[in-house]
């Protein structure tokens, strides 16, 4: 990790956080004082101005008269866990989750389920995975900045 991205995990935390995840939602869009203090519940324009000023002074957005526009992403802390897909933060292992299940699922409906030591075996191999990536969503989930 380098100096710059120590300083900015150092300072992209708390309320700073929601905010930079607020305008990774919609990259393409810029967003001003009054629409993040609404969408995040902040209580006066003056909290989300101190924070969209930290992120400018991190260079991770753009200031553009009077509205904030991301011009660097920036992956640090918990959003290494996440994948930005059309304005939506999802957990990376639901993609691994998902395909697992959906492999189990395809091998259960296409095969007989003789009660062999094989069976048992591949669908024991199978299920494993599938609770262990499913834990891991559900967990990064929860422990996603609100």
């Amino acid at each position: 990790m380098s100096s710059e991205e120590a300083i900015i995990e150092s300072e992209l935390k708390g309320k700073t956080l929601l905010v930079y995840m607020h305008i990774l939602k919609n990259p393409g869009d810029s967003v001003g004082v009054r629409e993040v203090q609404r969408e995040l519940g902040f209580s006066s324009p003056s909290v989300s101005s101190y924070h969209l000023n930290k992120l400018q002074e991190l260079e991770l957005i753009e200031n553009v008269y009077g509205d904030y526009k991301l011009v660097r992403e920036i992956k640090v802390g918990v959003l290494r866990q996440f994948i930005t897909f059309g304005g939506i933060m999802l957990p990376r292992y639901l993609f691994y989750a998902v395909l697992m299940t959906t492999m189990l699922v395809t091998y259960l409906i296409q095969s007989p389920l003789y009660p062999t030591r094989e069976t048992f075996t591949t669908i024991i191999m199978g299920l494993v995975p599938n609770v262990i990536l499913w834990y891991e969503t559900i967990k990064i989930w929860r422990d996603r900045p609100r």
